[in-house]
Formats: structure tokens, C-alpha cells, sequence
């Protein structure tokens, strides 16, 4: 008796389908660099020609555990931004712009109906930090995933001038750190938000007042996607280093931009922190650096600049829809000291 792919719990014709429900998604992400169409082998990016000295910069990531609440609520349609922003957020903090984005979702048993939906929520975030998405691998993996369960990553690619990378290495002692403010928990420390708020769905669909919405809700904002206003900001001006504040928190991203001999200051009374973060404080018992040392608190990214370059920057980023705040200056030494 002849064992068949189907029978062994891989559906080929589920993977057709699948890639049929996704292509329109797809397609609405293309930019004027896209060759070829989904479905090729691999995926065809021309080369930008209005940068004189090209440099590729690339990212990748995944979602993290923030995956079980999109699975315990049956909400598929935004983890695809957050899969995106991780990506994108990052390579954007050397100045680059991102060119192209690919997926990576693997499953147990494959719906397609369930994929074409993560998909627009990728598309959805390729298109706000303006990528094409130009290629993925959907992988059906039986015995391999609990049941209903999956897996989400990616990876962008973008592109910078080389002689205007931003890397950090003119920051001095008396520059000023902006804080760009989060959309919420954005993809970070969901080891710990599990722990705190649990997996019990009818729990977290109640409302809390405290949070002014759904549980669930809040825990499924996506990350945002700050690739267009950081590209409209280094145009203008002289952005000197940018921190995409993820896994680690203030504490160990920040640092990360700095050059040798440099530290800073940050005041965490600047601005009003989220209640979501609050409300987790208070459930965890953890202490201020122990919270800023996990989640953004409220700040998705941070620009440095020069004193004389504050009031254009915070000007220039809420032109394009962006709520910012100084929250601290760079000092002589090393690490974040929190006020």
C-alpha cells in the first residue's frame, strides 16, 4: 500500500490555494524596484539608482511569544506588522531605507485561509514603511506545531548612501536623546506579559478600565512603524544616532549607539508613562530598572542630536504624525542612569 505527502499530513493543494488567497495582499505592497512575480524561486530587487554609493543593510526578527494571544484570540490580521516593524525599525536606524521584505510562516497543518490572513498583515506593514514584499516560504510542518499553532519571522533589506550611514560614532557628551512614543507594548517581553496576564481568553477579552479597552486588545496593538518619519527626519537634519528601544529596553539598546566613553542620562519623568506598562509594574512587583530594562515604556525609538538641532527634530517628526518628547542627554561614562 502506497503512502502518499497527504497522507503523511502535507497538503500540497492547501499550500496552492494558500498562495492564491495571498497574492493580492502581495501584490499591493510592490514598488517601482520589484521584478518578476510571486511564485519564482527567488525574488527579484532592482537596485536603487538615485543612491551614488549603495550600501545593503539588513535585519531580521520574529514576533516572539506575542504569537499566543494572535492564536488564543483568533486574531491573525496585525501580527504580520509587528513581524514587519521589527525588521524594518531596525535597519532604519542606520539611515537606510527598506527595499524589500520576506516572510517565514510554519505550521502544523496549513490553512490557507488562516495565512492569507497573516500575510495582509504583513503587506499591511510593508506598505507603511514603504518595502515590497517580495517572497516568503510557507511551511507545512506535521507533528511538528500543536495543533491551530504557527511560527512568524522575516526579514527586510534596505539600502543607505554610504557616506550617510548613521552609526553613532559622532555622538559627544551634551548631545540630547528624543523619544519617539510607542504605540504600546509593541513585540518585546511577552515571556513576562504571559505570565502576568495569563492565557485565559475569556479573561482577556474583559474590559479594564485602567487600560481603557480590551485586554486583548491592548496586548495586540501592533508594533508601529516609524520608517517613513525617521527618513523624512534624516533629510532634514543631522540625526547623529537612532535606537530602536526593543528586547532589553532602555537599558541595553540605547547604549548600543553610542561610541566609547559615552553614556546617559535619561528622565524617566519626562513623560507619561502608558498604563499598560503601570498596571504591569504593579502586577509584577519589579523595580523602575527592572521594568526599563524590559520593555520600552512607552519610547519606540530614540534619536540623538545636537543641542541646537532639538527644536527642528521634535518639529520635523510631529509633521509626520509622530508624538515625541526629550527624555534625557548624553553624559561622560558609560550606560543609561535612570532619574
Amino acid at each position: 500500500m502506497a503512502i502518499s505527502y497527504k497522507d503523511s499530513g502535507v497538503d500540497v493543494e492547501r499550500g496552492y490555494q494558500a498562495v492564491k488567497l495571498m497574492k493580492e495582499h502581495v501584490k499591493s505592497t510592490y514598488t517601482e524596484g520589484v521584478l518578476g512575480d510571486i511564485g519564482s524561486f527567488g525574488g527579484f530587487f532592482r537596485m536603487p539608482t538615485d543612491i551614488k554609493r549603495p550600501v545593503l543593510v539588513a535585519g531580521t526578527d520574529g514576533v516572539g511569544t506575542k504569537l499566543r494571544y494572535a492564536i488564543l484570540s483568533g486574531k491573525h490580521d496585525t501580527i504580520g506588522i509587528d513581524a514587519v516593524a521589527m525588521c524594518v525599525n531596525d535597519i532604519v536606524c542606520q539611515g537606510a531605507k527598506p527595499l524589500f521584505f520576506l516572510d517565514y510562516f510554519a505550521t502544523g497543518s496549513l490553512s490557507p485561509e488562516k495565512v492569507a490572513t497573516v500575510v495582509s498583515g504583513i503587506a499591511e506593514g510593508c506598505r507603511q514603511a514603504g518595502a515590497a514584499l517580495i517572497g516568503g516560504e510557507t511551511a507545512e510542518m506535521p507533528g511538528f506545531y500543536p495543533e491551530g499553532e504557527y511560527d512568524l519571522a522575516g526579514f527586510a533589506v534596505g539600502a543607505v548612501d554610504e557616506k550617510k550611514v548613521i552609526n553613532g560614532s559622532k555622538i559627544k557628551s551634551g548631545d540630547v536623546l528624543i523619544g519617539i512614543k510607542s504605540s504600546g507594548i509593541h513585540s518585546n517581553g511577552y515571556s513576562l506579559v504571559r505570565k502576568l496576564w495569563g492565557e485565559n481568553i475569556e479573561e482577556l477579552e474583559k474590559y479594564n478600565d485602567e487600560l481603557g479597552g480590551k485586554i486583548i486588545d491592548v496586548l495586540l496593538t501592533p508594533t508601529r512603524i516609524y520608517v517613513k518619519s525617521i527618513l523624512a527626519l534624516v533629510e532634514k537634519i543631522k540625526v547623529k544616532g537612532i535606537a530602536h528601544i526593543t528586547g532589553g529596553g532602555f537599558i541595553e539598546n540605547i547604549p548600543r549607539i553610542f561610541p566609547e566613553g559615552i553614556g546617559c542620562a535619561v528622565n524617566t519623568k519626562s513623560y507619561e508613562i502608558p498604563a499598560v506598562f503601570r498596571l504591569m509594574q504593579t502586577m509584577s512587583k519589579l523595580s523602575k530598572e527592572q521594568m526599563y530594562n524590559t520593555f520600552n515604556m512607552g519610547i519606540g525609538m530614540v534619536v540623538c542630536v545636537s543641542k541646537r538641532d532639538v527644536e527642528a527634530t521634535i518639529a520635523q517628526l510631529e509633521s509626520t504624525g509622530e508624538s515625541c518628547v526629550v527624555i534625557g542627554k548624553t553624559v561622560k561614562g558609560s550606560g543609561v542612569k535612570l532619574k
